[in-house]
């Protein structure tokens, strides 16, 4: 008799109570069914991250706030254009630049000030730096909802990442939508399957022990599917980060979350 392992036996269960279509048919969540994946956290998950002092995240957010603030040589300070802060606007991205065209998330609008203003390079992704910066102007707009633009430029991109969600991928072949939407709320590996929302990001996951961004969060899911993830900044994952912040319009925003 075969053995399979616990991740394999729920993939396999999930694929086969699933149609065989390669983009799988799927409607979107509604409002009033959106959940935090705080919600799916244990009672002592969850009081690690209203905690500032025992949250690990903060970490980075103070980091963000020093950096925020220093000189690299000549170059000017970040607070030297933002010197009010950036409340609320985290809450806005991933967003249409309007002087290129592209769509930009957090982390790509912060690179591209530095080649742009500071004339510095730009930072790698889960560079401890970019993640501090990242933490840091997010967890400004903490408690503020959600809410990303998807109109005009960014209709195109919204499409595409909204089909990447409902496309099956990988070995498993599974979709994102089959384990966010379908089968919230189960059980896999000793965690509790969440709608997916990214409002938690830069997030620091405890099977990481470490702050990570959300495109991290993704290439783990593709990964966790026996697909080969897509290289950081990829522009469909960018794609996806605006499709996902479209879906979980209104949940407030939690960076520095804690995630499992």
């Amino acid at each position: 008799m075969i053995r399979l392992s616990p991740a394999l036996a729920v993939a396999a269960l999930i694929a086969a109570c699933s149609p065989s279509p390669a983009q799988t048919a799927g409607t979107d969540l509604a409002a009033a069914d959106l959940r935090s994946g705080y919600t799916f956290l244990t009672a002592e998950t969850q009081a690690m991250q209203d905690d500032s002092f025992a949250n690990p995240g903060y970490l980075w957010v103070d980091r963000g706030a020093v950096l925020f603030e220093s000189r690299a040589g000549d170059a000017p300070s970040c607070a030297s254009c933002h010197g009010e802060g950036l409340t609320g606007i985290a809450a806005s991205y991933p967003a249409i630049d309007e002087t290129s065209g592209d769509l930009l998330n957090l982390e790509g609008r912060i690179n591209q000030c530095r080649i742009r203003h500071q004339n510095l390079s730009a930072l790698d992704y889960e560079n401890d730096d970019l993640l501090a910066l990242t933490a840091f102007i997010a967890n400004q707009s903490a408690g503020m909802p959600v809410s990303v633009s998807i109109d005009g430029a960014a209709t195109a991109h919204y499409r595409n990442g909204r089909d990447y969600f409902f496309t099956r991928r990988g070995q498993f072949n599974l979709s994102c939508h089959q384990c966010h939407d379908e089968n919230t709320g189960k059980r896999l590996r000793g965690d509790t399957i969440s709608q997916g929302h990214g409002n938690g990001f830069p997030a620091y996951r405890l099977e990481w022990q470490t702050l990570g961004s959300l495109q991290r969060r993704i290439r783990d899911c593709d990964a966790g599917v026996r697909a080969e993830p897509n290289a950081f900044g990829d522009p469909t994952y960018i794609d996806l980060e605006l499709y996902l912040s479209s879906r979980a319009s209104g949940l407030d925003m939690e960076s520095p979350a804690v995630r499992r």
